[in-house]
């Protein structure tokens, strides 16, 4: 089966701070938006950011490969390639990074590069990409 394009809405507590994050420091292509929303090109998928008031809800991780995990997160999985040259952006854009770039399950099945970073409303956000694209799915 053909993959199609996703739509994902997060909340955000500041939109012109995350306009700004969205479009100038991760160079995401703006579509349409209101005073209360904001589309994205989300490497060929739709990404909306939508104000949402702020909340306070307590920060959870699990644990994988020896890292604290965010969750909630979302994110994409890029080509290997992509994966590298996206990372070399964040750096040379100052992200402060929860996980910083790095290859997980090194020489294994499953082999991937990850990197977790927040927008500035604190959503974690996760790019990774596999080594062999097909062991996406694997068990």
């Amino acid at each position: 089966m053909a993959l199609s394009p996703f739509h994902l809405a997060i909340p955000v507590n500041n939109l012109a701070a995350c306009r700004d994050f969205y479009t100038n420091t991760l160079n995401f292509e703006e579509g349409r938006s209101s005073d209360h929303w904001v589309d994205y090109n989300f490497f060929g998928h739709q990404l909306v950011i939508h104000y949402k008031p702020k909340t306070e809800e307590d920060a959870h991780t699990n644990s994988v490969d020896g890292k604290d995990v965010p969750v909630p997160h979302f994110g994409v999985v890029l080509s290997w390639e992509a994966f590298h040259d996206f990372a070399d952006v964040l750096k040379s854009k100052n992200i402060k990074f929860i996980i910083e770039p790095y290859i997980r399950f090194e020489g294994q099945v499953g082999e991937q590069a990850t990197m977790f970073f927040k927008d500035p409303s604190g959503n974690a956000l996760e790019f990774k990409a596999f080594k062999d694209m097909g062991q996406l799915f694997a068990k």
